[in-house]
């Protein structure tokens, strides 16, 4: 099965109600109540889920119970008041609830802005799979790039409110592993969440005629492979047109990283493009996941751009 455009949602205006949660990890207070001024100051109405701030009694790695963590981010998606759904952290939790949500009502629901990266890779794939929605990989506002860094915070502004003005996207550092020109449906996340959501229930079992784009932090090169391989041996990279890769933060020299990924990539016959600025690192651009898109790699050096053909927002 080729990959078909997802269902996009409505753009931001002034004044829209916006919820924050936190599927995943906990948040500090103060990362939040800070990325939540930045939300007022683009005239947006953030409110906080119930458990947002939460921390698991036991399991101090997540952010309350699985089952407070999928009520809040279902209440929020059900809720007709609530334009977009915003995510303060990734981490780790997004697979322990993810089979929690009731997807009928969430796509009864209709689509809606959803934004998130790092493990909220697996909410992606799902609203992509079980509902039909196009989703945002961009910054968290509890994470210290949204909090820091202006690029990453005009990218996603950009991006909510006018999305036709940052339809083409990559860093002046992007560059080409394997030249070329391809066109696909983006899709991806964080490379190692995609490899743990391969093979479950309502995974994806088919890619082709996607652009992969593809991140991560803290594996280093070796696991990278392993990520790697695992999907190129389950035939998850069959028939995908390109791969666009962002940052690999903390996943040891990047000249490691580089030859993992051409050694990997490199043999599937499509253009690779790193470098593109998404991600976990200094600055993490917002990618629309689930619309049509054409990656730029030209050979002889140069800056590489992936378009997405349709603005990201309606």
């Amino acid at each position: 099965m080729t990959l078909e455009p997802l269902a996009r949602p409505g753009r931001l205006r002034p004044g829209a109600r916006v919820a924050v949660v936190s599927p995943s990890g906990p948040v500090p207070a103060d990362r939040m109540e800070r990325g939540l001024d930045l939300l007022r100051g683009w005239d947006l109405d953030p409110v906080v889920a119930p458990h947002a701030l939460d921390t698991h009694p036991e399991l101090g790695h997540l952010a309350g119970t699985d089952e407070h963590r999928a009520q809040d981010l279902q209440e929020a998606w059900c809720d007709p008041s609530v334009d977009a759904v915003l995510c303060a952290r990734g981490g780790y939790g997004a697979h322990r609830m993810v089979d929690l949500l009731d997807w009928s009502a969430m796509r009864a629901a209709g689509p809606k802005v959803f934004v998130g990266y790092s493990d909220i890779t697996v909410l992606h794939e799902a609203f992509a799979l079980r509902a039909g929605f196009s989703t945002l990989h961009g910054p968290m506002i509890g994470t210290e790039v949204f909090l820091k860094d202006a690029a990453t915070q005009q990218a996603l502004r950009s991006t909510l409110f006018e999305p036709e003005s940052v339809q083409t996207l990559g860093l002046d550092a992007s560059a080409a592993l394997v030249p070329g020109t391809a066109r696909g449906i983006t899709y991806g996340g964080c490379v190692s969440l995609l490899a743990a959501d391969a093979g479950t229930p309502q995974a994806r079992t088919s890619a082709r005629g996607g652009l992969l784009v593809i991140e991560d932090t803290g594996e280093e090169p070796y696991r990278l492979d392993g990520i790697l391989t695992r999907l190129l041996r389950m035939g998850a990279l069959d028939g995908i047109s390109g791969v666009v890769c962002g940052s690999w933060e903390a996943c040891g020299p990047y000249e490691g990283v580089r030859a993992v990924l051409a050694d990997r990539l490199g043999g599937l016959g499509i253009p690779v493009v790193e470098e593109l600025g998404f991600g976990h690192g200094p600055t993490a651009l917002t990618v629309p996941l689930g619309v049509p898109a054409v990656l730029d790699a030209p050979a002889g050096g140069g800056r590489c751009t992936l378009t997405v053909q349709v603005p990201a927002l309606v």
